[in-house]
């Protein structure tokens, strides 16, 4: 086996929300091939407990703790060097001395990037030898630009700053890459557009999801008192696109709902809540879950789940979780972006307040709603599967591209 270096800026493992998710399917899927040595961040004391089972599975680990309030203060000095906040953010002395050593005592032929904040480990003149693969995953300074048009100042230039700085770096490193890589063919030809002269080496690598463990078959006891009008929401709460997203569902859209069904409930269900997504609990039918040990019983038994994002990027795990447990999905544009399924067949997309709450109440009405949930588990079975998505990366880590 030939040996590879995995670079990504969280911890792989648990695979509890949409980045850990992918990263862990592909670090999985490449110790089957090489033997890989894992350098990353652990931003959560919590996940320090995952570092045995990824020594057994890697050939080495670098494990490196990110105190992200520290980070923050760190990534300020980018103001006065001219480079992207995320790069001092996520820059570690020992972690670049490692990744350094690594490559000049082993034969590493590989290299693996997972996020473009971890491609500043991977320069120099051994790594250049090596075929470097990248996995922005989304195009993270497209995030930015959005969070930019939805702030005031002085968070909207800054925000705009970080956009610009980042997508000149994104393209750096896209054009020094053998392979860059996307969660879905609506972004990598959205970077296409961005960087044209990296065009012929950027590829989409869809998500998938672990359709035997989201199992609507599978008999999970309901979290709720009563079987009722619930609708569901899950993800990580202290990601901004998802706390913008509850709040908006929560007062916006929410209370048009219970305007014709007083007793309909909304659960928010995911780690870490922000203060302003614990604040909701205040209001109507609303419920903070946090943390949860599984997701599944919540979307299980949901009457309907919503993915009401006006910020994303990429594919959303969240939603693809809902239509492999068969529940029907009212999304926004926004949050269906990439995902190949039947609008109004398989899910229900909804743009606006206004038409958000007509399909759901619609949807809360119809006595055939589990149908759109079963054509949706058929959908993510025949596209979504995470061993047929992943075919090709062993290819495309020794040859430099997919097929």
């Amino acid at each position: 086996m030939h040996e590879l270096l995995f670079l990504g800026h969280r911890i792989p493992y648990p695979p509890n929300k949409g980045d850990k998710i992918r990263s862990w399917n592909i670090l999985k899927n490449l110790t089957k091939h090489f033997r890989v040595h894992l350098g990353c961040f652990i931003d959560d004391p919590e996940d320090e407990k995952h570092r045995p089972m990824l020594e057994d599975i890697c050939e080495s680990c670098k494990f490196v703790g990110l105190n992200p309030p520290m980070a923050r203060l760190r990534s300020l000095s980018a103001l006065i060097s001219g480079s992207p906040l995320t790069l001092p953010y996520f820059w570690n002395a020992d972690l670049a001395r490692w990744a350094a050593d690594l490559m000049e005592q082993r034969d590493i032929k590989h290299i693996f990037v997972f996020s473009s904040s971890m491609a500043q480990y991977a320069a120099g003149k051994k790594a250049e030898q090596a075929c470097r693969v990248v996995d922005f995953v989304d195009i993270d300074s497209d995030k930015w630009r959005q969070y930019a048009a939805a702030k005031s100042w002085p968070a909207s230039w800054i925000y705009g700053r970080e956009g610009r700085k980042l997508l000149e770096f994104e393209r750096k490193i896209a054009t020094a890459s053998h392979a860059s890589l996307f969660v879905s063919e609506a972004e990598a030809a959205m970077f296409r557009d961005f960087a044209p002269e990296s065009a012929e080496k950027i590829s989409a690598l869809n998500n998938g999801v672990d359709f035997e463990y989201f199992n609507p078959a599978i008999e999970l006891e309901s979290p709720f008192s009563g079987d009722g009008d619930t609708m569901v929401f899950t993800g990580a709460m202290d990601y901004w696109a998802n706390v913008d997203a509850v709040n908006w569902f929560a007062k916006e859209v929410f209370p048009g709902i219970r305007d014709k069904k007083p007793a309909a409930e909304f659960w928010i269900v995911g780690a870490r809540p922000a203060v302003q997504v614990t604040a909701l609990e205040s209001l109507p039918g609303v419920h903070v879950t946090g943390s949860v040990p599984d997701v599944r019983p919540y979307i299980r038994h949901a009457k309907i789940v919503v993915a009401p994002l006006r910020l994303a990027r990429g594919i959303q795990n969240k939603v693809l979780e809902a239509m492999a447990m068969a529940r029907p999905v009212v999304a926004s544009p926004e949050a269906l972006e990439g995902i190949d399924t039947k609008i109004g067949d398989e899910i229900i997309q909804a743009d606006g307040a206004t038409e958000f709450v007509q399909k759901a109440l619609t949807l809360l009405d119809d006595t055939d709603r589990n149908l759109v949930g079963e054509r949706a588990r058929t959908r993510v079975v025949s596209n979504y599967g995470w061993s047929s998505n992943l075919e090709g990366l062993k290819t495309l880590l020794e040859n430099g591209r997919l097929n």
